[in-house]
């Protein structure tokens, strides 16, 4: 008995037809139809999924008369299972050091090189106290440094959004529409609301930037106190240091070497003296998939007004007596 082929409704010009069946076995001989052309089963397939054959070269897929190979139009980012969370941890360290490059690099031009340039000394000439000009000046960086934060993370919102639905689809679970059309009272048509569980994993990333802004706050002041005495490139190496050492502190003070009485109190002098940034940091949560919880942010933004105000009154104490002639 001759059996049907099989056509698809959904996908046009893709088809199966099955050609022969052996009578001992479940084996088959069939013709897999494609709008790019046919494919007799069963087929030796080369994958190229993450966008390279590594397996063999272009003379091999000649020699065994590769009829087809198989390939993705996306590439996959890292992984199948945890793309949507690496995206979201490279996306929100992005955001992080694009923010502390712009605070830094200009708090050493509208600090530093004012100072240095003797512009400082004119502004100071109208009725402007030193305080309020150190005061104006991180607030504007701040200002600056928020506006870029808010800009790019409205559109890494978006991104994760989509990003969410479709590493879904690459996961074989299944797709998932953009939006859910709901009609309303208020209006005579359907109006686009977001899907529960794209939007859940867009909001992950909202206690990020909020940390993100913390940190680039902390680091804003520290940078406007440094730039009242020291030019600008030793304003941004010594930003640079206290950044990488600041998210080291946790570490070094848990280090093996703790019972060594140096290592232990130069350990301890640096976590006390210098900002831990480590709490700033969610990679940990975005990695594991866990919400932040509010009052750690609380916690967070606590001790973020309170080193940045230590800084500023440190940059009251260096920029008091600072000979601007």
């Amino acid at each position: 008995m001759t059996e049907q082929p099989v056509r698809s409704s959904r996908y046009p010009g893709f088809g199966f037809d099955v050609l022969a069946r052996d009578a001992e076995s479940r084996a088959r001989l069939g013709r897999l139809d494609t709008p790019h052309g046919a494919l007799m089963t069963p087929a030796f397939i080369f994958c190229a999924t993450k966008a390279a054959i590594k397996a063999a070269s272009p003379r091999d897929l000649r020699a065994v008369n590769a009829d087809i190979i198989l390939a993705n139009t996306y590439v996959p980012f890292f992984s199948m299972g945890d793309d949507t969370k690496m995206f979201m941890d490279c996306g929100l360290a992005t955001i992080l050091i694009c923010s502390l490059l712009l605070s830094v690099w200009t708090a050493s031009i509208s600090v530093a090189d004012e100072i240095e340039g003797k512009t400082a000394m004119t502004l100071l000439s109208k009725p402007i106290t030193r305080r309020q000009f150190i005061v104006g000046k991180y607030l504007g960086i701040v200002q600056g440094s928020l506006l870029l934060i808010l800009i790019s993370g409205a559109i890494f919102f978006v991104f994760t959004y989509y990003k969410f639905g479709y590493d879904y689809r690459e996961s074989g679970k299944g797709s998932l529409e953009l939006f859910n059309w709901t009609a309303v009272s208020w209006a005579p048509f359907e109006i686009p609301m977001p899907l529960e569980n794209r939007l859940n994993a867009s909001l992950q990333i909202l206690p990020g930037l909020a940390l993100i802004f913390m940190e680039m706050t902390l680091m804003t002041g520290v940078s406007v106190a440094i730039s009242t005495r020291l030019p600008m490139l030793v304003n941004i190496v010594s930003c640079f240091a206290i950044f990488v050492i600041g998210h080291l502190t946790p570490v070094l003070v848990r280090s093996a070497l703790k019972d060594q009485v140096f290592v232990k109190f130069v350990a301890q002098l640096l976590a006390t003296i210098l900002p831990s940034l480590d709490n700033f940091n969610m990679s940990a949560a975005v990695a594991t998939g866990k919400v932040i919880p509010a009052d750690y942010i609380g916690l967070s933004a606590v001790y973020c007004v309170a080193y940045a105000l230590a800084a500023m009154l440190l940059a009251f104490i260096l920029f008091e007596d600072r000979d601007l002639a």
